[in-house]
């Protein structure tokens, strides 16, 4: 099949019911930037099911990880979802996307925005010792419904600080808001809207941080279409400007997404 790769599955981790992790070998030759997605998917009836997956693998990491919802009766994943080790995935030749750090303009403070399985691009960003260089803060907000939904939380808390190479820097430079809104978890402010928190100032405040500025703050979201919408109103309320494939902003989102 033109410009489809195969690679093995080598680990599928189950989060809950209806979240799930997979890895994949990777082709020594197979490259990408940290925050791109890939086509992802199985042949079936001798044609390519595809669809967009961000990876959650840095980018110098031996093999590829993609995270992943159960959609009920989804055409992929509901084959995706009983796959197993050693059966064969199929992955685009080209990773493409602007939810990569070089469609922003330079700044100080880094916000990544995510929800539910948004977090994909933000795991390999965060793994990327290049950002800890560019930002002074690396702010990862990860807002689901349920606490099970809270995935990768021991890789972001205990993993990555402890990283021999950077841990350091993460210890020093990131910043984890974990927002469950569907049952009780933590304090209030864990338990708000991603949006009512950023537009009132409160995340900032909670970090102790100055209130957001066109000339510090960058911004990268990827979650579902309304939390997209509505924090890009309010950041371009603010003054800030979104990136275009052609020209730099404050902030870049990526559109492409699972079934």
């Amino acid at each position: 099949m033109r410009n489809l790769t195969s690679e093995t599955v080598t680990h599928v981790h189950h989060w809950n019911e209806s979240l799930f992790s997979i890895k994949t070998t990777r082709s020594p030759s197979y490259t990408f930037e940290n925050g791109q997605f890939v086509m992802l998917g199985l042949e079936v009836d001798n044609k390519p099911l595809m669809r967009a997956y961000s990876i959650a693998s840095a980018n110098y990491e031996e093999e590829l990880e993609f995270f992943s919802i159960k959609v009920p009766d989804g055409a992929l994943t509901s084959r995706l979802k009983d796959i197993q080790v050693g059966e064969q995935l199929l992955l685009s030749t080209r990773p493409a996307g602007t939810l990569v750090a070089d469609f922003l303009i330079e700044g100080k403070n880094l916000f990544l925005l995510a929800t539910g399985t948004g977090l994909a691009p933000f795991m390999s960003i965060i793994k990327d010792p290049d950002i800890y260089e560019r930002y002074d803060k690396v702010i990862l907000v990860h807002s689901v419904r349920y606490k099970s939904e809270l995935a990768y939380q021991e890789q972001i808390c205990n993993e990555l600080p402890r990283n021999e190479y950077f841990g350091d820097l993460v210890s020093e430079k990131l910043l984890y808001f974990p927002i469950v809104t569907r049952e009780p978890f933590k304090d209030d402010i864990h338990q708000r809207r991603l949006t009512e928190l950023l537009k009132s100032g409160e995340l900032c405040a909670h970090f102790n941080l100055p209130a957001l500025n066109i000339e510090e703050d960058r911004f990268m979201l990827c979650g579902n279409q309304s939390m997209l919408d509505d924090t890009m109103e309010i950041l371009s309320g603010l003054g800030f400007k979104k990136a275009t494939s052609r020209e730099k902003g404050h902030f870049v989102i990526e559109h492409a997404f699972l079934e």
